[in-house]
């Protein structure tokens, strides 16, 4: 397979064997430009290359390693993993500023299909951070014409929240689990996502984004503007960020902080009831 895609404003060629199929929802995301800026590069093999240059970052389920070339690059290398499996199922390398190796196990090829395993394997935040975007952890919602991205850690309440307002005010999910986020025109925009959890629910559309709605279980409801102070820690918290690449994270940093300047984040504590919908609703029409 030889073909071109675009996230956001990144255009990607993806190179790679016939055995390897890209997940149903990254397929969305296909175009028809004949002009890219980044190469995928992904082969098959028995066993993983032995990653070169200093590790930066470890946990079960990642090993990230930063080589400088003699050009003055700083080109990083993964071994990309799934928690609770002690083996790696792939190795990222990059070998020049426009360009991406990908060796992949053998006997792994047939988890690709799960969005997050084929994902993974291109460490795309990478590459669209350096693009001015950002991925948040949320229930990506349309509404009027707008998005509502609702946001919190994992079991708290997201897709339950969406579901509502679906339910209530006719609302429809874009994507029930990530949102990327980038400008649009000059308006911070939320973007499809290749990725979206147990909800199976991903389209790519982009959106301006009304507000951002932080989730918290309560027994009553109750809705409050956050200030930009109150809502960075919160925000920060719910963002792919690489913090073992201090460029990066600096910059992930200053995006939140041009994101908090113009989009509104409101703290929604709430129950599972219409209640919670009209809470909301009654802050969001004050913006």
């Amino acid at each position: 397979m030889d073909r071109i895609f675009q996230i956001g404003d990144f255009v990607f060629r993806l190179c790679c064997p016939a055995e390897i199929t890209p997940p149903e929802n990254f397929m969305k995301f296909e175009c028809e430009s004949e002009s890219f800026e980044y190469t995928y590069q992904i082969n098959v093999s028995d066993t993983l290359p032995d990653p070169e240059g200093k590790v930066i970052a470890q946990r079960p389920d990642l090993a990230v390693f930063r080589c400088e070339t003699e050009a003055g690059e700083s080109l990083e290398c993964r071994l990309i993993g799934v928690k609770g499996n002690p083996e790696y199922y792939a190795c990222y390398q990059e070998v020049s500023e426009n360009c991406a190796e990908v060796t992949l196990i053998w006997e792994r090829i047939a988890e690709l299909h799960i969005d997050p395993i084929f994902t993974s394997l291109l460490a795309l935040e990478r590459r669209l951070v350096k693009r001015n975007s950002m991925i948040l952890h949320c229930a990506y919602v349309e509404y009027q014409g707008e998005a509502i991205l609702f946001s919190a850690p994992s079991e708290t309440g997201k897709t339950t929240q969406a579901n509502l307002w679906e339910k209530y005010r006719g609302s429809r999910t874009v994507n029930g689990d990530r949102s990327l986020l980038g400008k649009i025109d000059g308006r911070w925009n939320a973007q499809g996502w290749p990725v979206c959890g147990t909800s199976e629910v991903c389209n790519n559309e982009a959106l301006p984004v009304k507000a951002v709605v932080m989730l918290s279980q309560a027994k009553e409801n109750k809705a409050e503007k956050l200030t930009p102070g109150h809502a960075f820690p919160l925000l920060y918290s719910q963002i792919t960020v690489n913090k073992w690449n201090r460029e990066d994270h600096i910059h992930t940093m200053d995006l939140i902080e041009d994101f908090l300047g113009s989009v509104p984040v409101i703290h929604l504590e709430c129950t599972i009831s219409e209640e919670a919908v009209i809470c909301l609703e009654e802050i969001l029409q004050t913006l």
